[in-house]
């Protein structure tokens, strides 16, 4: 979730210069297939577990410049024609987790979060977060919040399968615990928005997908542990987040900075494959740019534009179309090589027709 708040002229500038400045490159993962289902308990150790690679180390939020997280956490992926496979090991060395209800706001707590956008425009994606009591909240987000998206906390992921290792125990401050693990398995139709004609990807296709470890400092107390209390303020430190793919800002609800995900049709094991980035992410993020600069437009005048030259923007599209009213625009550019355009609206939703 969002979870530290900024004002709308702090996100305004934020979002504006999300384009024009150096921002994290989104990293990439390869997922190959399964020929037989894994044994969801957790441990990830069939042999497909074993053959996949594991990811890069996670990072902070805010990317690399930022100091390495003190505790290290990875992930791997693998997929067959019913599941998309997420196995994530959190090493820890104090396991902590109290919250047993479903759908408890689990980040107030350490946990592990997973953040899924399969057609890639920014509009109704999933997030899944779960502790190291298998407490899981899941949720669906009309569009990011900085569009005014809602959280649709009813939304429940159908036929999840997933399950929690410990190398350590919980709650015990007595001890020095090693990692805990988490394994999952998640039905394509249980992410599809297609009902009965849904179907799982084929060789080539790139999701958008994140991971966020939220961390908090915390100390032994008579129940077990606390988190840690700032003396100068008050309050409980911030926690931490370590992510897969750095955000820059510290905020998970922007979909357009996650890392890809790209499903490859070999067998795990049998061969591997380069992830290849998908030519028209560059026009996608040119439309970025130009809807930022719109939204500055709006913030200096209280209204959008459809000039190209009122954004004051370079860009390397040399064709664009804008539509703008008041209150809302559209900006559209020619796809790559299929006579079809990408399109970028007011609230952020970018697609190709």
């Amino acid at each position: 979730m969002f979870k530290r708040p900024l004002s709308l002229l702090a996100l305004l500038s934020l979002t504006f210069n999300a384009f024009s400045q150096d921002i994290p490159q989104p990293r990439s993962y390869v997922a190959y297939q399964v020929s037989e289902k894994p044994i969801v308990d957790g441990q990830l150790n069939e042999f497909a577990w074993q053959a996949a690679d594991w990811s890069e180390p996670f990072l902070d939020i805010q990317g690399p410049d930022l100091p390495t997280p003190n505790q290290l956490t990875q992930m791997k992926m693998l997929w067959d024609e019913q599941h998309l496979y997420i196995g994530v090991k959190l090493h820890e060395k104090n396991i902590w987790a109290t919250y047993t209800e479903r759908e408890s706001v689990i980040f107030h707590e350490n946990d592990i979060e997973v953040f899924i956008d399969p057609d890639g425009d920014t509009h109704n994606y999933y997030e899944i977060e779960v502790n190291a009591l298998g407490t899981l909240w899941d949720l669906l987000l009309t569009k990011p919040y900085k569009n005014g998206g809602k959280p649709i906390n009813g939304w429940n992921i159908n036929n999840l399968e997933y399950a929690i290792h410990l190398s350590g125990t919980v709650n015990d401050p007595t001890d020095v615990d090693d990692y805990w693990s988490i394994e999952m398995a998640i039905p394509w139709k249980s992410l599809s928005q297609s009902g009965p004609s849904y179907k799982a990807p084929v060789d080539g296709d790139q999701w958008r997908i994140n991971f966020s470890r939220v961390q908090w400092q915390i100390e032994p107390n008579s129940n077990g542990y606390k988190k840690t209390i700032n003396p100068k303020t008050g309050k409980a430190f911030p926690e931490d987040n370590w992510v897969w793919s750095p955000m820059g800002p510290i905020n998970m609800h922007l979909p357009e900075r996650w890392g890809y995900l790209q499903f490859s049709e070999i067998n795990i094991g049998e061969g591997k494959e380069a992830f290849k980035a998908e030519p028209n992410e560059k026009i996608k993020n040119e439309l970025r740019k130009l809807y930022d600069a719109e939204k500055q437009f709006f913030a200096g005048n209280g209204r959008y534009t459809n000039k190209l030259s009122d954004l004051n923007v370079d860009t390397s599209l040399t064709m664009v179309e804008i539509e703008a009213t008041k209150s809302w625009f559209k900006i559209s550019s020619p796809a790559v090589s299929n006579g079809e355009y990408w399109h970028i609206t007011e609230d952020s939703k970018i697609w190709k027709k």
